[in-house]
């Protein structure tokens, strides 16, 4: 059986099926025709065989003759193609779809498989379609890892929906971003699209604390720590970041900016006798008082 990965970036269109003869195609195309017939009949009587408990053994014995059949006429499933896979490992698509070569395909249940797909850690979405006479065709849309949060002293990985998706090694996503407090997954999408603004202010901040589920406190690699409002976080934010053009207020030796209250400016000053050490972006949390 093959198993084909089709990138979606690479084309907007999926990938192309196999030419097929004519005559051959036709018959086939009558066979799934009957066959979708019979199995929507199957299916109309199958709460009443139930229900009455009448022939159920052998209704489904018939049934699965019928579906072998199907498979020996050539409606069975030879190729599966996926697009937009990435991290998700062919084994877990194969696991969830319950498919191996020669499987009726008239016996895939699309959005059955769809609801197995998409119970996999790292797909978000995930879609099925039967491309008859001997095809499966998968588009999964998987989640994109967003930042880290620090859960219970330990860090799990987040997407920007605020799952937690399992992973082995951390250390492969890079330097994300550190988020802190137990709504802080969920409101952390729309912080860090509201730091992208700021480009070159944005990859100093290392980690931020979620304080009372209201604003954020945002530590830098510096080990500043800046007060963000809670109105209007993004004004703050852009202020901010003129300043450190205008006047290099992040060059200072100081320890916090609170930005709390719109008409000033607090600034704490680092005592002289305390060196500071940088907190590691992605291994550090904020201050979260």
């Amino acid at each position: 059986m093959r198993f084909l990965t089709a990138r979606a970036e690479r084309s907007a269109k999926p990938p192309a099926e196999r030419p097929r003869p004519t005559r051959r195609w036709l018959r086939r195309a009558g066979l799934a025709a009957a066959a979708g017939a019979l199995l929507l009949v199957l299916g109309g009587s199958g709460w009443w065989i139930q229900r009455k408990g009448v022939l159920a053994d052998t209704a489904r014995a018939a049934e699965r003759a019928f579906l072998d059949w199907t498979a020996g006429c050539g409606l069975a499933v030879d190729d599966v193609q996926v697009e937009g896979r990435q991290r998700i490992s062919r084994e877990a698509i194969l696991g969830a779809l319950g498919v191996g070569r020669g499987t009726p395909i008239l016996a895939v249940d699309p959005a059955a498989a769809k609801r197995r797909l998409e119970s996999i850690a790292w797909a978000r979405s995930a879609s099925v379609e039967r491309r008859l006479p001997d095809a499966l065709y998968i588009r999964i849309v998987e989640r994109q890892a967003l930042a880290f949060w620090q859960r219970q002293g330990k860090l799990v990985l987040v997407d920007r929906d605020g799952v937690v998706v399992p992973s082995d090694r951390l250390d492969g996503f890079g330097a994300l971003i550190v988020l802190v407090g137990p709504d802080a997954p969920k409101a952390g999408a729309a912080l860090l699209d509201m730091l992208a603004t700021e480009p070159l202010l944005a990859p100093r901040v290392a980690a931020a604390v979620r304080i009372g589920g209201r604003r954020w406190n945002l530590r830098l690699d510096s080990g500043i720590d800046i007060a963000l409002p809670e109105e209007d976080p993004a004004a703050a934010w852009h202020r901010l970041a003129e300043l450190e053009r205008s006047d290099g207020i992040l060059e200072r030796d100081i320890e916090l900016v609170d930005m709390r209250l719109a008409d000033r400016l607090v600034l704490r000053i680092a005592p002289s006798e305390t060196a500071k050490t940088p907190p590691k972006k992605g291994r550090q949390p904020g201050n979260n008082t």
